[in-house]
């Protein structure tokens, strides 16, 4: 089964989906904000919680690529919801991190910042409404043979292995990252990303009510049958 061809399949399908919610989900920048937040932590405890905001990164993404659309169309919530809701989470929390104060988010103790390891240190600020939908989107097309279903079900497990790693290096490497970059450096890029976190909020939200009232749109715009 695994011959040149289907292999060749499985790193199309990787490369395709590991860019696309890389994109959406930014280590790099995000690794900032995360840094902000555990700013009084030490290194050993930052990397636990590294740990922890990568391992749930993890499931929320393979649940997403496996059961996403199952999960969606079981409770009636549509994918334009979707964006809508959480694109509003993103932006309030973009928008909060742009008008407090670095030390008021390093002042939160380490068992503060453990109970925040899920909400909202890994939903919505790492995995938000855009790369979920994105893996929703990814993981439903699995049309075909029982073995193309296969294949699509491995490639998405190392996709949400190899996004949950790369997290998890950018998030325990944030204070090495923040000493390349300076004080300067950081509180810049900090906020230039905490602008960037709330513009995608609102696009998602944008591409939500696009998508709900696109097919209004289409309807009134078709005319009627003579």
């Amino acid at each position: 089964m695994f011959d040149g061809f289907v292999l060749a399949r499985l790193l199309s399908d990787f490369l395709f989906a590991f860019t696309t919610i890389f994109a959406l989900v930014n280590p790099p920048g995000i690794a900032l904000i995360f840094h902000a937040r555990t700013g009084n932590l030490s290194e050993p405890e930052r990397a636990k919680l590294a740990r922890s905001v990568a391992f749930y990164s993890y499931c929320i993404l393979l649940g997403s690529l496996w059961f996403g659309a199952v999960v969606l169309g079981f409770f009636g919530i549509s994918v334009p919801a979707l964006r809508i809701g959480g694109g509003l989470v993103v932006a309030l929390s973009g928008y909060q991190m742009l008008t407090r104060d670095g030390p008021e988010e390093a002042a939160q103790s380490a068992e503060a910042l453990g109970r925040a390891a899920f909400f909202p240190l890994t939903l919505p600020l790492t995995i938000g409404p855009g790369s979920i939908a994105a893996a929703i989107a990814i993981g439903a097309d699995t049309r075909g043979s029982w073995a193309r279903v296969l294949q699509s079900a491995v490639s998405s497990a190392i996709v949400a292995f190899a996004m949950a790693a790369t997290i998890y290096l950018f998030y325990k490497n944030s204070a090495a990252l923040v000493r390349v970059l300076g004080p300067e450096g950081t509180a810049i890029a900090t906020r230039l990303t905490a602008f960037l976190l709330f513009c995608l909020g609102i696009q998602i939200m944008l591409t939500g009510v696009l998508g709900a009232v696109q097919p209004l749109l289409d309807a009134i715009a078709v005319p009627p049958a003579p």
